[in-house]
Formats: C-alpha cells, structure tokens, sequence
C-alpha cells in the first residue's frame, strides 16, 4: 500500500502576490486564487494562504511556519468561512492544531455546472513522521454571496490513511476517505461522501474493507478497495472489466474480495 496526502485534482500554481492585509509582516503569500471569475461572484472574492518564517519542529528539528488560509472579498481584512480551524479536535487545542503544511489546491468540478475549491493542510510533524491532515471542499452561495465549507475531513497519514476527491469516471465529485479499525482483523473503514441537493456533501457508503493491513498489497487502499466501493453503489458488478488504479497497474486482479496489482 502506498501512502498518499493529495486529492486526485488538478493542482493549481502558487501564485506569488502581496501578503493580504492583517496577516504577520513575516508572512510570505504561497498561494493566491482569484475566484470572482470561475464562480461568477457578485464581489472580488479570493483565496490567500500566508506561511510564517520557519519554526522549532516538535522533534527539535526546523520545520515549516504556520500556513494561514483566507477566503475574502475584503483585501483579507476579514477571512470568512475560518479555514484554519479544521485541525483542532474537539477537546480543544494541542501540538497539531495549527496548519503547517500546505497541500493540493484547486479547483474542482464535481459536475460539468459546479465548481468547488479544495484545500488540503497538514500540521507539524510528530517525532515518527505522523501529522494531522485535512481536506476541505468551498462552495460559493451567489444569493448571499458567501462561501461555505461543503466539506471538511480530518484524518493523520502514518498507517496508510487516505482522503481522496475523485475527480472523474463514475465516482466523479465524490470524497473517499480510508481509516485503519481499531480491532481485528486490522483493516480499514471505508467512507464515501457525496454532493446532494444542497451542494453540501453526506455520507452515502461505509463499509470495512477487504483490504487488511500489512497484507503486502502494493495498491492504496482505495485503490484496493475500488471495486468493492463501486460494487456496493451499484456502478460495478463481477464480470466487467476491473477499475483501474490511478496509475502503475495495467493489469490488476481481485484477491480476498481486494483489487491487487
């Protein structure tokens, strides 16, 4: 199994551009997305993300300074829906709290008619490597003329967890994310989101995988889990041909209900 942090979507440059009002003087923009035009805003709405200088890492070592992300129609006098707060847990604030990594941004197209901005952070690292990560979907409401989060997951990345914008064939705008059990037989619960009616994105699909941790699978556990995935919402069925992975498996065979390369 393969670890992966980005969301399969088409990665947008990092524009440079003068660091948005109210943000640190050290800060450096990494990041910057006009989005008045692929969303037809009413007012001049943008996408920032700032970084600090370098930080002390929790193993002692240098590590990236702190990302800020600001969706605004203000020049980032004020940042609105709060894009930060995504990592901090539910019992408040600790060590992995705070984005320090930026990963995938773009824009997405969940149908031909819908575009959605997806954002994905992750914090400091831990001493073994793991940090907290997270994907957010941005829909843009033109009748209030604000942008919501539509979707928002948070998971870490040491024992092959995964969040994954799909962003073509039949699952296409769907969110998949993998999750290790807890008990045994260790494998992974398999989650899938989608956009309904109101643009905001529910769980349609959960289910524990065939795939099991360790089992010497080269394949992301997504990708293993593919057909079982499509199976389930009815988009797949024993006999035709197999779902491929995203790439280095031309040739793919199922094995213990798992797609294996």
């Amino acid at each position: 199994m393969t670890l992966r942090f980005a969301a399969s979507a088409m990665i947008l440059s990092a524009l440079v551009s003068p660091v948005a009002e109210g943000s640190p003087a050290t800060a450096r923009a990494i990041s910057t997305i006009d989005l008045s035009k692929p969303f037809a805003t009413r007012s001049p709405w943008r996408f920032t993300a700032t970084q600090g200088e370098d930080v002390e890492g929790l193993s002692g070592e240098e590590a990236p300074g702190p990302v800020s992300l600001c969706i605004s129609n203000d020049n980032g006098q004020s940042c609105r829906p709060d894009a930060d707060d995504i990592l901090v847990p539910e019992d408040g604030k600790d060590a992995f709290s705070e984005p320090h990594v930026l990963g995938n941004v773009a824009l997405v197209h969940p149908s031909d008619a819908t575009t959605l901005l997806l954002v994905e952070i992750g914090s400091l690292s831990a001493v073994n490597g793991d940090r907290r990560v997270a994907t957010q979907l941005f829909g843009y409401d033109r009748g209030r003329d604000v942008f919501t989060r539509v979707y928002a997951h948070v998971t870490r990345k040491n024992n092959n967890q995964e969040i994954r914008y799909i962003a073509k064939g039949v699952l296409r705008g769907s969110v998949i994310s993998a999750e290790p059990t807890s008990d045994a037989p260790f494998g992974f619960w398999i989650i899938v989101n989608r956009s309904v009616a109101s643009g905001v994105y529910k769980q349609v699909l959960r289910y524990r995988s065939a795939t099991t941790y360790g089992d010497g699978n080269r394949l992301a556990v997504i990708d293993s889990e593919m057909p079982g995935i499509q199976r389930r919402l009815g988009l797949w069925r024993v006999g035709q041909p197999l779902p491929l992975p995203q790439s280095g498996c031309a040739n793919p065979h199922m094995l213990h209900g798992a797609l294996w390369c």
